[in-house]
């Protein structure tokens, strides 16, 4: 069947002022996170941790591919065999499987007393192409339909020389070994999730010269289909976007935020120049992931506004009997939401700490999410 992403991909870069927008469902989330990977359970009481088990977050996946309004499904490899090669329930669907081709050690969460996610970014590989394409480690070339020719490959550059280079290198050696094999890839850049004495001032412009640096190198068989960043705001965006009329450019959804928060992202870094968003835990922290997905497209659509969709999202959760997890007033503020894994949001009417936008806090007494805000808010203010 032929797949919505390959379709909207050759509109969007034959017209970039067509309407078309790729949605993605980052079901990835255990190749981060432990046991907490597949979201709250709706069975807890009180302040007791309990989760999804697995089975349940891959009936999660069947339910958004039999929905079919999202066109890529991101998954880890463990699950792609088990959906993609054995179930095959991509065989008749519009949507394309993709795998999380690498886990660099920023992503590296299991569990609360981790402390990968603080240090300088290092580069990882759990699956390799061939797991990707057929499940075991070596495919003969019949067996390469099998599963996903789609990856995300993830670097983060922290303007550190040797980790940096080290990280351009591995990317260099999964982009020959993917081009050789017939295998895409989309690629993710984070924000540096260290903070030292070279940490950049200017995130944004930082994170934009390095992508359009590291892709200069690149022809046209090895570039990646598109790419996924933080949403940094609207120059940040524009500039990115203008630059190259042949890069499709994306937005990671971050942290879960308010539902207000999703959908207002999605709207405005698609006003400024985004044509693709990948959405993982804002939709796996929905109180009913098919309606929330549902209003995500309605947005990328322009049939429906974000305060407007989360009102009607907040009527069909009281239709369906579901009590939402924050008041429709609570859940219409805006707050910010980090674009890290280990980050977390809060209002953006309050200061961290009680500082000023002028005062400089002390970072010796800050956690790395913590230093990640300040100087995001920083750029934005």
């Amino acid at each position: 069947m032929q797949k919505s992403l390959d379709l909207k991909l050759a509109r969007i870069l034959t017209d970039s002022s067509c309407n078309e927008f790729i949605l993605a469902d980052a079901k990835d989330a255990d190749m981060a996170y432990g046991l907490s990977a597949p979201g709250q359970s709706p069975e807890q009481y009180g302040h007791e941790a309990s989760f999804r088990t697995l089975d349940e977050y891959r009936q999660q996946i069947r339910e958004i591919v039999k929905q079919g309004l999202v066109d890529i499904m991101l998954m880890s490899a463990s699950n792609i065999e088990i959906l993609t090669i054995r179930e095959r329930i991509f065989d008749h669907s519009a949507i394309t499987p993709a795998i999380r081709a690498n886990d660099t050690t920023d992503i590296w969460l299991a569990g609360a007393e981790g402390v990968y996610g603080r240090e300088p970014s290092r580069c990882f590989r759990s699956a390799t192409i061939d797991h990707a394409l057929c499940g075991k480690a070596s495919c003969e070339a019949h067996e390469r339909k099998l599963g996903a020719d789609l990856g995300l490959y993830s670097i983060t550059f922290n303007n550190d020389l040797e980790r940096d280079r080290e990280a351009l290198q591995a990317y260099k050696d999964f982009r020959v070994e993917a081009e050789t094999k017939g295998f895409r890839h989309f690629l993710e850049v984070f924000s540096p999730n260290f903070f030292g004495p070279n940490t950049p001032k200017d995130v944004p412009t930082f994170v934009n010269n390095h992508i359009v640096r590291t892709l200069a190198g690149v022809t046209s068989t090895g570039r990646p289909v598109f790419l996924k960043i933080p949403y940094y705001g609207p120059q940040a965006m524009e500039a990115l976007a203008r630059y190259d009329s042949n890069l499709v450019v994306g937005i990671l959804g971050g942290s879960a935020g308010t539902t207000l928060d999703a959908f207002q992202m999605l709207a405005d870094a698609k006003k400024y120049g985004a044509r693709v968003a990948l959405y993982g835990r804002k939709i796996n922290n929905a109180e009913h992931q098919l309606s929330f997905v549902q209003y995500l497209r309605a947005i990328t659509d322009g049939r429906i506004a974000p305060v407007e969709a989360v009102k009607a999202y907040h009527g069909d959760l009281e239709r369906l009997g579901i009590k939402p997890r924050r008041k429709l007033e609570d859940d219409l503020e805006a707050t910010e939401t980090s674009d890290s894994y280990s980050g977390s949001s809060k209002p953006k009417s309050k200061q961290k700490k009680g500082l000023t936008p002028t005062e400089t806090p002390d970072f010796s007494q800050m956690t790395a999410a913590e230093k990640v805000q300040w100087n995001l808010q920083r750029i934005r203010r």
